[in-house]
C-alpha cells in the first residue's frame, strides 16, 4: 500500500466546504482507488463535489495533497485538525519539505 500525508474532508450533510478535515496519512491500495483513513474505507468515484465515498456509510469525502499555503478549503474559514502522527510531516512541509513518497514528484 502507498501512503501519503493527505487533506481529508467530510461533505456529506454539511454545507459546502464547511465539513470537518484533517491532515492525516492515507493509505491507498495499489490501483489508487481505494483509500482508508481513520478507520474508514473509501472508494474512488466521480462525484461533483468528493472524489470518495465511505462504502459503509455512503459518506462523501475530500481527499487532496495538502497545500503549503493552507488554503485547502476552497470556501470554508478555519484550518483542519491536524492527526499526532501526522503532525511532524505536514509541518516539514510547510516548511519547504517534499512531502513524504512525493520526493520526486
Amino acid at each position: 500500500m502507498a501512503r501519503r500525508l493527505m487533506f481529508v474532508q467530510l461533505k456529506s450533510g454539511h454545507q459546502i466546504d464547511r465539513g470537518p478535515s484533517w491532515i492525516a496519512w492515507v493509505d491507498f491500495n495499489k490501483t489508487w482507488k481505494t483509500a482508508r483513513v481513520h478507520g474508514r474505507e473509501l472508494r474512488r468515484f466521480q462525484g461533483w463535489d468528493a472524489n470518495f465515498y465511505d462504502v459503509a456509510t455512503g459518506e462523501w469525502f475530500w481527499l487532496s495533497g495538502p497545500k503549503r499555503d493552507r488554503t485547502d478549503l476552497r470556501y470554508g474559514p478555519g484550518s483542519p485538525h491536524v492527526d499526532e502522527d501526522a503532525r511532524e510531516a505536514y509541518e516539514a512541509f510547510l516548511d519547504g519539505a517534499p512531502l513524504p513518497g512525493r520526493e520526486d514528484g
